[in-house]
């Protein structure tokens, strides 16, 4: 097995945890390679006074790898799949963060879940992401123009609202007048759109929701629609420009830049044990059925 280790920050009270996970793979004479910044990070580190640098190192990937391993929180998945793109790698998250919707492996179970891994004794959950089209074309999204959870219209240096001219394969929908917009896939669901009112979908469901931040028309809902809609965008405002985000990446556009977002060619695979199903993890995470009264 080879597998590509990957973090973006390193936290004082992770290093144990980092320290047992490549211990592990090392005792399983897993081949490792782990992603160069953080490396340093780990080597900078004084809480670990083992060296890893007996380890490979990565800048990009390749389809050699058979796992890909997120250590950190959901937003560090989110940036693995810069790594993982379309090379069809599931990715595994260990969560030393803190919600952990997508990073579902506890921390302190790092041994039991290596050994899991080995015997196979976990499921994949594939995960739809969107890709967006500007026109013109803006050089910050070329290659780089996909995302797991959502992409987000906003406005940008100005208090300002902005109008969100909105259609569905090519048949006008409305016109948003709003702080902005969010198209959400099922796994962004429980993210940035839910805390805009949005609902919550299940990852294998075939939809999209469009969720409205801060709407001044008070009937604009957030609206489920099939996953194979395109969505044309047109933002017109006060300002020149306005924002663009992908998951976490940013970028900026001129005002009447078309935007197209549609259903990317590719999915990410998510590695799921059976113990940490999506119902229980909303259960846990959003307290479900949680009622101090009784």
């Amino acid at each position: 097995m080879k597998a590509a280790i990957y973090g973006q920050f390193y936290h004082a009270n992770s290093g144990i945890y980092i320290e047992e996970l490549l211990n592990v793979l090392d005792s399983e004479n897993i081949e490792v390679a782990i992603e160069e910044n953080f490396l340093r990070l780990i080597d900078e580190n004084n809480e670990i006074k083992k060296n890893f640098q007996h380890f490979k190192t990565f800048k990009a990937l390749d389809n050699s790898y058979d796992i890909f391993i997120s250590v950190g929180g959901d937003g560090t998945i989110l940036q693995s799949i810069n790594f993982v793109r379309d090379l069809d790698i599931p990715i595994m998250g260990i969560n030393t963060g803190r919600l952990g919707f997508l990073a579902t492996v506890h921390k302190e179970e790092i041994r039991t879940t290596i050994s899991r891994l080995i015997k196979e004794e976990y499921k994949i959950s594939q995960r739809s992401l969107l890709c967006i089209i500007t026109d013109p074309e803006v050089e910050e999204l070329r290659g780089n123009n996909f995302a797991l959870n959502e992409i987000a219209v906003s406005r940008k240096n100005s208090t300002s609202m902005i109008t969100i001219d909105t259609w569905l394969d090519d048949e006008p929908l409305t016109a948003y007048w709003a702080d902005g917009l969010i198209v959400s896939t099922p796994t962004g669901s429980t993210g940035y759109s839910l805390s805009c009112g949005g609902p919550v979908i299940t990852p294998a469901t075939k939809a999209l929701v469009i969720t409205p931040i801060a709407p001044h028309n008070l009937n604009a809902r957030p609206l489920v629609i099939k996953d194979n809609t395109r969505i044309t965008l047109r933002v017109s405002g006060r300002a020149d420009d306005y924002l663009v985000s992908m998951d976490s990446r940013l970028a900026t556009l001129k005002n009447n830049t078309t935007v197209t977002i549609k259903k990317a060619p590719f999915k990410i695979k998510i590695v799921e044990f059976t113990s940490d199903t999506f119902l229980k993890t909303l259960r846990k995470k959003l307290l479900w059925g949680e009622d101090k009264r009784n």
